[in-house]
């Protein structure tokens, strides 16, 4: 089955009712809102640096109790903005090798396969470790992406980065997606991550690209924060 079967064509997310146009704003109120973002993100993402510091002893000593030998972070390519690939930050949640491991699985487990085609994830991931179970749970393993954010190469909210084995199916979608900074949370995110696919990432990566602004980015960012403390997905 080809996966880009599922994907919609850009026709039909234009003229998709979701996704209203508005880009109808002042270049001056572009630019004033761009730099105020950008503030957001230093802000936040120095905050977030700071935490990450009681949070990675915490890391390191849940992995060794665990007798998980294997480092603390995990670093993976993924398309920034204007398609330039970056090193994101994690921490590692799976075995290591989980990217070869994930190969062997695939091809060994048509169910999981034809899971994966669809989600772009699998719901039972055999190679999540102990701790990752409860890093992912609770969101912590996406803590180190305000790293990323500090460095500019990530926002706090934008359309989630993705990997660049996945560039042909986003198909034409990437130049208008790619054109925002990719963020540590967006709609994806908050309208129930694990619940949706592919197909429904691209539609509301492309609602996130014709109608981003501040005050969009701000209440995404509330709602991340009341998902993560309620359990409810993952940023």
């Amino acid at each position: 089955m080809d996966v880009r079967n599922d994907i919609l064509s850009y026709d039909e997310i234009e003229t998709s009712a979701l996704i209203p146009k508005k880009f109808d704003r002042s270049k001056i109120i572009l630019k004033i809102e761009g730099i105020l973002k950008r503030m957001l993100d230093i802000f936040g993402g120095i905050c977030g640096v700071v935490m990450l510091i009681p949070l990675t002893i915490g890391v390191w000593i849940a992995n060794k109790l665990s007798k998980d030998k294997g480092p603390i972070f995990y670093t993976q390519e993924r398309i920034g903005q204007n398609g330039k690939i970056f090193k994101m930050y994690k921490y590692r949640s799976m075995v290591v090798g989980a990217d070869e491991k994930l190969k062997e699985y695939l091809e060994n487990n048509v169910g999981a396969r034809e899971e994966y085609k669809k989600f772009k994830k699998l719901k039972n991931d055999p190679r999540v470790t102990k701790i990752g179970k409860f890093i992912r749970k609770t969101s912590l393993d996406e803590f180190p992406q305000f790293i990323n954010v500090l460095k500019g190469e990530m926002s706090l909210v934008g359309p989630r980065p993705y990997l660049p084995r996945e560039k042909e199916e986003i198909n034409g979608f990437f130049k208008y997606i790619t054109a925002c900074k990719p963020g540590i949370t967006g709609l994806w995110q908050t309208r129930g991550r694990s619940n949706t696919t592919f197909t429904d990432r691209l539609t509301m990566d492309m609602e996130y690209y014709y109608n981003h602004e501040l005050k969009m980015d701000i209440k995404l960012i509330y709602k991340t924060v009341r998902n993560v403390v309620k359990k409810e997905g993952a940023i």
